[in-house]
């Protein structure tokens, strides 16, 4: 019960953080929007940046960090590419799980510009999670091209980088919810880009 009152909180503050800003939710905004009162929200988080905080390395950093940790040293470009789908999947439930399906990019974009210039942890952490990704889409592609797998003219560092780019296709001027079912295609056609020809 009181982790489905949590989850619920938090749920519903990414909700008014991606349509409105953090700036022009508050406290009062969030208690009505629950049908809650104040002395809830206080009990689970001591106070407005807390819960932010909160809400960021939930649905933003933490679904990553779980993808992440489950690609192994030995993972070649399609295991990258299905743990990158299992983070996008997670996602896609969670916008699922908020009444207004309207969130796109520039929401998104909005509330980590956010959290990164005005939480320094938080941005260290997004910044480490960055540079990992990028590292092990390097390593997955060595490991692929010692398998033969893709072409060998292919520049590491360079389709490292295109493939940890995908996930920012989403265009940021776009309305409408975002659309997740271009990632899967994304991922595949670059990859069927560098494999070799058999």
């Amino acid at each position: 019960m009181v982790e489905d009152r949590r989850e619920k909180i938090l749920l519903k503050a990414l909700e008014l953080y991606m349509i409105e800003g953090y700036a022009n939710v508050s406290i009062t905004d969030l208690q009505s929007a629950l049908n809650m009162g104040r002395g809830t929200l206080y009990y689970y988080f001591k106070d407005k940046d807390e819960l932010f905080q909160e809400v960021v390395d939930e649905f933003l950093i933490k679904p990553k960090q779980r993808a992440l940790d489950k690609v192994k040293d030995t993972a070649t470009i399609p295991e990258m590419i299905e743990a990158m789908l299992s983070y996008l999947d997670q996602l896609r439930e969670f916008r699922d799980q908020v009444e207004n399906k309207n969130i796109n990019t520039s929401n998104v974009v909005m509330v980590m510009y956010t959290a990164y210039t005005r939480f320094p942890e938080l941005y260290k952490k997004a910044r480490k999670m960055y540079e990992r990704e990028l590292s092990l889409w390097i390593q997955a592609i060595k490991n692929s091209l010692r398998a033969g797998a893709i072409r060998g003219d292919v520049p590491v560092e360079i389709t490292a980088h295109m493939f940890l780019h995908i996930k920012d296709g989403w265009d940021p001027g776009r309305s409408g919810a975002m659309n997740f079912d271009i990632f899967p295609q994304q991922y595949n056609y670059l990859y069927d880009l560098i494999k070799k020809n058999v």
